[in-house]
């Protein structure tokens, strides 16, 4: 899905350090569309890197780019899948 707008990404992968999602143009092939960002760790990165993107909204051209993948949950909306298996280990925790 697109970090911006929501849109669900129709281009295959690998995604173009050039590419833009068709609705809102937002770049894809950017840190906040990436399943490793992680604001709070170093440089905003899971993955070891050597230089700071400075502006995560904006295309880079980063060899451990990944798109994060988001699924759809029970209730209709969007989850990443650290957080639906969180919510299921969470659940399964006190038998809900």
């Amino acid at each position: 899905m697109c970090w911006k707008c929501g849109k669900e990404i129709t281009i295959e992968e690998p995604i173009s350090f050039t590419a833009e999602c068709d609705v809102c143009h937002a770049d894809l092939h950017c840190c906040k569309n990436c399943k490793y960002y992680a604001p709070g760790s170093h440089y905003d990165c899971h993955e070891t890197i050597e230089e700071i993107v400075v502006d995560k909204e904006e295309a880079n051209f980063c060899d451990n780019f990944e798109v994060k993948r988001i699924f759809s949950n029970s209730n209709g909306g969007a989850s990443t899948d650290k957080a639906s298996e969180a919510r299921k280990a969470f659940e399964n925790l006190f038998g809900n």
